[in-house]
């Protein structure tokens, strides 16, 4: 950092301390002419003579007790106006993006073209997706012919897989396909964390009624097409994608898939920082600490006196 940068990002963060001065300075000047015992003779007597009549008047000392109290006080009202000029970022901005995982329940999951079933295939998916994404928030919905928020972001991946394990399409309330509901459930509990984020879906295929309900939400979206690789996925996942603007990323053998779902989830939409939520100027006002100690610690002389 140049000295020209630091110069032209200096300012106070809350200058209107920097109006403390002004009465600082206004008890400095009264202590100051209430100090010198040759103000009250000065109306009485002839200022030729009273230079006579005074002693020790050329000998007193320059830097005197209400001196130093000014230069602490000024110190002080500076270091509480916060001095900076280094811009730092957010600790919300930097931290992991969320993910909300759509997980679809339904008896087409029990498909065995992906051995040893679709719904199987998803949660194992996941468990790498969860590792690949160790400490970052994730939250599940479960959906059928109903969608419900089983798990809202959190960061233990363990329990969020125990949830996803602990699916079936037999705890279902209703058969069917409620993508729709789902989508918006998710970019709902996303809005209120404000963390930004994004959404994964993990479905064999969307019904033609839901890809007409799809709302795109606020958030990007990425679907795992859950159907074998020699089998032609759903026309309705690719229409799904289309209306959501999402990437659909078929299921591979290997990782590939996941490596890509993750880099998807990495980069997801950044949180939506409120004022003073964003990139904030560094405090640099503690760094005058030292001095007023300093200063504070000459009041310790003997016959410094301040009245």
């Amino acid at each position: 950092m140049t000295l020209a940068s630091v110069l032209a990002g200096f300012h106070f963060i809350r200058p209107w301390w920097l109006l403390l001065l002004l009465p600082a300075l206004l008890l400095w000047w009264a202590e100051r002419r209430s100090a010198d015992s040759t103000n009250r003779w000065q109306k009485v007597i002839d200022p030729a003579l009273l230079k006579h009549l005074v002693t020790g008047g050329e000998t007193r000392r320059r830097v005197r007790p209400g001196d130093v109290a000014l230069l602490g006080w000024i110190l002080g009202i500076v270091a509480l106006a916060g001095p900076t000029w280094r811009e730092v970022p957010s600790p919300f901005a930097a931290a992991a993006r969320p993910a909300m995982i759509l997980l679809k329940v339904s008896p087409t999951m029990l498909a065995t073209d992906l051995a040893p079933t679709r719904l199987d295939r998803a949660r194992q998916k996941l468990d790498d997706i969860l590792k690949s994404r160790a400490g970052a928030p994730t939250g599940l919905i479960a959906y059928s012919g109903t969608a419900h928020l089983v798990l809202p972001p959190t960061v233990d991946g363990d329990v969020v897989l125990t949830m996803a394990k602990a699916l079936s399409p037999e705890i279902m309330p209703r058969e069917g396909d409620a993508l729709a509901d789902a989508v918006a459930q998710a970019d709902a509990v996303l809005g209120e964390a404000r963390l930004g984020g994004s959404i994964l879906v993990l479905a064999d295929a969307v019904a033609p009624d839901q890809v007409g309900a799809l709302a795109k939400p606020a958030v990007p979206v990425t679907i795992l097409g859950l159907t074998a690789p020699n089998i032609a996925a759903d026309a309705g996942l690719a229409d799904a994608a289309k209306t959501l603007g999402a990437s659909l990323i078929p299921t591979s053998l290997d990782d590939t898939d996941v490596a890509a779902i993750t880099r998807r989830l990495a980069a997801g939409a950044a949180p939506a920082l409120g004022n003073g939520e964003g990139a904030r100027w560094e405090e640099a006002g503690y760094w005058l600490v030292p001095l007023i100690v300093f200063i504070v610690l000459l009041w310790f002389r003997r016959g410094w006196v301040l009245a």
